[in-house]
């Protein structure tokens, strides 16, 4: 689908080299970031306590918020559980106060605002899980970008699996860079939105690279640059219309949802902006310093063996 179509071709890769060092400016940064500063982890990963409590109906889960931010916890995760009369509230670990000392006092709190509440289950997190989690969470990143590098060496050429796997970990060091620098908390549905963020990407960088290996067909008398310059030309009002879309709903869940899917929506904003920026001025620009050309991606025809060679 189409709702304008641009017919001069942009002359992308002329710029390409200005935008290659400000990702290179920027990738260092984040890296500097996550080196000096780290991820500020979430309970999930650094252990702590684990208590659900129901209601007799839906729980304002503001007014549980406040109430259990009033004991000084700092980070604490509020957030419905199964229905919205159940909730369940993570505090991390602090001093030598045990999980039925921090649930009491969390009751205590609960109850001073709505004597009806009733204590579900309290569960110590220990730190050994939290390292579980995010060693499996690691595993899962690396699994995805193998993954993703060999279905783009499949479909398409090694170089194009190279530019995509470079454009998207871009992407994904970018984003821990900004919950690096800005102390965010750093929690699984935040690595989940990394994760989507990664497919989300190499989907645009598919689109470019399929519409490359066309060009390649059609602009059989066009250099390699301008071949790239008219695929990513072709493609903007499709990338308009799908990021459009797309980032509209996940501004309204980071506006609108509150902060149990704030930090899994601000993570996919900024990997959704720099998505469409990697797949044009990193995943395309990599692919053309690799030397990419119309013979790795349109094989000349197979000459018949029986047939005699013309002169």
């Amino acid at each position: 689908m189409e709702f304008f179509r641009i017919r001069r071709v942009i002359p992308f890769m002329r710029h390409a080299t200005l935008f290659n060092v400000a990702s290179v400016l920027m990738f260092v940064a984040a890296v500097a970031f996550l080196a000096l500063r780290g991820l500020h982890l979430s309970v999930e990963f650094t252990g702590g306590t684990v208590v659900e409590v129901a209601y007799p109906q839906a729980a304002e889960v503001s007014h549980v918020r406040n109430a259990v931010d009033g004991l000084g916890y700092g980070d604490v995760q509020v957030q419905t559980f199964g229905t919205s009369r159940d909730v369940i509230i993570r505090l991390p670990l602090r001093g030598n106060e045990t999980s039925a000392q921090q649930s009491e006092r969390v009751m205590t709190a609960l109850k001073a605002d709505n004597n009806t509440v009733e204590l579900r289950r309290v569960e110590f997190v220990g730190p050994q899980i939290g390292r579980e989690l995010a060693e499996n969470g690691a595993l899962a990143l690396l699994f995805v970008v193998v993954g993703i590098m060999i279905y783009l060496a499949i479909r398409f050429e090694w170089k194009f699996a190279v530019a995509a796997i470079v454009a998207n970990l871009h992407d994904v060091v970018i984003i821990l860079g900004f919950f690096a620098a800005f102390q965010w908390e750093f929690s699984l549905s935040v690595l989940a939105a990394v994760l989507a963020v990664l497919g989300y990407s190499v989907n645009e960088s598919v689109v470019i690279f399929d519409r490359i290996r066309e060009n390649f067909r059609k602009m059989r008398r066009a250099s390699t640059i301008e071949v790239i310059d008219s695929a990513i030309t072709g493609t903007i009002s499709r990338t308009i219309i799908t990021h459009g879309s797309t980032q509209i709903m996940v501004l309204s869940m980071l506006i609108f949802g509150g902060p149990t899917l704030y930090y899994f929506a601000l993570a996919l904003t900024i990997g959704i902006l720099f998505g469409i920026y990697s797949s044009v001025f990193v995943a395309a620009a990599v692919a053309l310093r690799l030397g990419v050309t119309r013979e790795d991606l349109v094989k000349p025809p197979k000459k018949d063996e029986g047939q005699p060679e013309l002169p």
